[in-house]
């Protein structure tokens, strides 16, 4: 550096670091950016990813196939997936105790097997577009849970959230069963119980995700339920009963691999980045892909009832979320 005077000097001197210091955090906020930007996409295709498991189910009952057989298959084939995750997750970590099964096993009944089972049953009778917004009432369901259980309180936006939602599903279905006939009630019966099971879940999983794990904790749980579908269908279904469309096998298949396993890791990675109140209002997408879907695939009509109740359920979740 040429000899200037000292103050000069000093003046470039701290010019450099500020250029370094500047050129530092504006990589970091890059980075930021793009985490933030693959956070929202990757909870945006696992929103997308879960929303296609009606469609995948709908499908599969046009060949014949029952609810018991068809969980089998799609929890068979997502139990490798389950398990490598367990393992995975559990590599380091203490050895789980005995009420550490027990939690695992009630809460793999609850929360997987059987909310999976009665949303199955549930979808033989209703519409995937009415089956989906039923579902997304989940966070009423765990806030009512929580107020009979530990008096939590209930604010008044939240209350006027929960009314909105639940006057749009009761539009869809009031519809629907105008067109469909009484069947309708009970398929929407089944698939609200699969709801109040996965709401227990989320209620009771809270202590020991924070001991266990969310990835441990979900890979174990699922693990028992695939488990317990398997052991379901050699219980009540004969042999031959497996012998079905092929398919039913693909679907199954890509139930299973597209729809239940990789929505579990893309939902748990965007959590990481971009956490999980962001995640949740991101969750929005789905039931407007499943009512898409249904339209496109399906062939199920697209009404101004329909369009009318989507509305009433996005906008009550949302207000019922931000007011949480």
């Amino acid at each position: 550096m040429p000899q200037w005077p000292w103050h000069i000097r000093g003046a470039i001197h701290c010019g450099a670091h500020g250029t370094k210091r500047l050129q530092t955090m504006t990589r970091n906020a890059s980075a930021v950016s793009t985490s933030r930007a693959t956070g929202l996409l990757l909870a945006t295709t696992g929103a997308i990813a879960f929303s296609g498991k009606a469609i995948i189910v709908k499908l599969a009952y046009r060949h014949g196939v029952d609810a018991v057989t068809l969980i089998m298959y799609r929890m068979l084939f997502a139990l490798p997936f389950f398990v490598l995750m367990a393992w995975w997750a559990s590599r380091g970590q203490a050895a789980l105790l005995r009420k550490d099964w027990l939690g695992i096993l009630g809460l793999g009944f609850s929360g997987y097997y059987l909310a999976s089972y009665l949303d199955f049953s549930g979808l033989s009778y209703i519409s995937a577009s009415l089956e989906r917004l039923i579902l997304y009432l989940n966070p009423t369901l765990v806030l009512a849970l929580a107020w009979l259980m530990y008096r939590r309180t209930v604010k008044r936006m939240q209350i006027i959230g929960m009314l909105v939602s639940y006057s749009g599903v009761l539009l869809v279905f009031g519809h629907e069963v105008k067109l469909e006939g009484g069947d309708v009630a009970l398929g929407a019966l089944l698939v609200f119980l699969s709801a109040v099971s996965y709401a227990w879940y989320l209620i009771f999983s809270g202590e020991m995700v924070q001991r266990l794990g969310s990835l441990r904790l979900v890979g174990l749980a699922t693990s028992v339920a695939c488990l317990l579908c398997i052991a379901q269908f050699v219980l009540l279904r004969p042999w031959s009963a497996a012998l079905v469309a092929p398919p039913v096998i693909w679907l199954s298949v890509l139930n299973a691999t597209l729809c239940t396993a990789l929505p579990v890791l893309l939902v748990m990675m965007a959590i990481e980045r971009i956490g999980a109140s962001v995640v949740s209002q991101v969750g929005m997408v789905g039931p407007l892909s499943t009512i898409l879907m249904g339209v496109l695939i399906l062939g199920e009509p697209f009404t101004v009832w329909v369009a009318g109740g989507t509305v009433l359920v996005i906008a009550g979740i949302f207000v019922f979320t931000r007011r949480g």
